[in-house]
């Protein structure tokens, strides 16, 4: 069996620290599930639990190409099948299964489970995703599903309806145990229900929809036959704008005859508003904050350089971060994503593969723009062999030692150096120690709109060097 880890979303969820650039699932706030007192991010959480279930070796990836730098520096040795373009959960289903196919050399007749990137849950969870596989096999159902027994009338959530409750509420835990391997038939779903209805779904016996699913293969390449992309994954990236814009809820579970699901009994999480992650953070504070012991059921998160002091506060999240600051009570944490969805502004803070970069100031003026941006490289890292046509670069070093490549030209940096990088002159740095510089582009484009790559092997890069 393989899997998929889908990841998505507009970063608007978990606004400021959240953005296009950084979706929720790369911000690390969260627990690590064997140190309570270490933080990382959700992705690196989950790639952790799969690892120690043994599935990491067989399984995926699926996102844009802008998540790339971020999931390889954040989840090393990390698969990943690369999205061209946003075309909902479908055509990432078909996407996902050419490259398990095509890459990883899956049959046909073998099965996939497709999980969200970002659950917040326990190590019972993963071995029920693998029992979906035995599920599918003798019940011979299009499509498997896990459910999670839920913990309240959550209104957030969606509900799958089995065809006839099969578990006493009450039962022991032996009982319930014994029917965890079991698989029960699907009668329908119900989304995000008000509570009142929620509480009479889960009296009868409706269990949270949690994403899960899992299909075989084959069928998914047959339907990317179907539509003309192909089975490849390199006809179906291609073609990758043909697929429709579309959920796989909606084009494969609501057309599928037959479909089953298990029952997941643990701990299972959304963190998908401030409230839910502030549960789950390790400490109440995190960056330059003083809180006094008058606050209460409060959270902060800042990432500026300027202290937050936070006095006399009750069930309130701050977050702060150079793309904007947010003061929220937690009963109206689920509003951010409304709140913002007018913001269309250049992400401020970025991570890539390499480091970390800052925006400190964009300004627009015309014919010619300049944006100043602090970057960091880490030890021993390097930037692609790249140019520019639209913009002039200067540099000029803050901290640590580095090697810049100009033009087979290599220029040692080291602090307070100032370099030059004119339009389409070809070049690449290493950081040689922890290695930090402000770096402002000059011209009628900026930012990463024109980066033009050569490569990213710095062996080549470096015989391109005079002697």
């Amino acid at each position: 069996m393989y899997y998929v880890l889908l990841s998505g979303g507009s970063g608007k969820r978990l606004w400021p620290l959240s953005n296009e650039a950084r979706p929720k699932q790369y911000i690390r706030l969260v627990k690590k599930e064997n140190n309570a007192m270490e933080q990382c991010s959700m992705i690196q959480r989950v790639w952790e639990q799969l690892e120690e279930a043994g599935m990491a070796k067989r399984t995926i990836v699926t996102a844009s190409g802008e998540q790339q730098e971020l999931i390889f520096s954040q989840v090393p040795g990390a698969r990943m099948a690369e999205e061209p373009a946003g075309r909902d959960t479908f055509g990432a289903v078909l996407l996902s299964c050419a490259y398990l196919h095509d890459k990883m050399g899956a049959g046909p007749d073998d099965y996939v489970a497709v999980m969200p990137v970002d659950p917040y849950t326990e190590s019972g969870y993963f071995k029920t995703v693998q029992s979906l596989e035995q599920a599918m096999k003798i019940s011979g159902a299009e499509v498997g599903l896990m459910g999670v027994v839920p913990g309240y009338p959550a209104s957030k959530y969606g509900y799958m309806l089995p065809e006839k409750k099969q578990w006493d509420t009450q039962a022991v835990e032996q009982q319930v145990l014994a029917q965890e391997e079991s698989y029960f038939a699907i009668n329908g779903f119900v989304e995000k229900p008000d509570e009142e209805s929620a509480r009479a779904l889960i009296a009868d016996g409706a269990l949270w929809n949690c994403g899960v699913f899992c299909v075989k293969i084959g069928d998914m390449l047959e339907k990317a036959r179907s539509y003309g992309v192909g089975t490849t994954y390199d006809s179906i990236y291609e073609n990758y704008g043909m697929l429709p814009k579309i959920s796989f809820d909606i084009e494969v579970l609501e057309k599928a005859e037959k479909l089953i699901g298990v029952r997941f009994s643990g701990y299972w999480k959304d963190l998908g508003t401030w409230d839910a992650m502030a549960e789950q953070m390790s400490t109440d504070t995190v960056g330059n904050v003083i809180m006094d012991d008058t606050c209460e059921n409060t959270q902060v998160i800042n990432e500026l350089n300027i202290p937050i002091v936070v006095m006399g506060t009750s069930d309130l999240v701050v977050a702060a971060s150079n793309d904007g600051i947010l003061v929220t009570e937690k009963s109206q944490a689920s509003r951010v994503k409304e709140m913002t969805k007018e913001l269309d502004s250049r992400p401020m803070y970025e991570e890539r593969r390499w480091g970390t970069l800052e925006t400190l100031d964009d300004t627009c003026g015309g014919a010619v723009s300049t944006l100043t941006r602090k970057i960091r490289f880490y030890d021993g890292m390097t930037s692609s062999y790249h140019f520019h046509r639209e913009r002039d670069e200067i540099w000029t070093v803050l901290s640590g030692t580095g090697e810049l490549i100009l033009e087979g030209n290599k220029i040692e940096l080291t602090p307070g150096k100032a370099v030059c990088i004119r339009k389409n002159q070809r070049h690449a740095v290493k950081a040689i120690r922890d290695f930090e510089y402000i770096e402002i582009h000059v011209g009628s484009s900026t930012g990463s709109d024109d980066i033009n790559r050569i490569t990213f092997d710095w062996d080549a890069i470096e015989r391109t060097c005079i002697l």
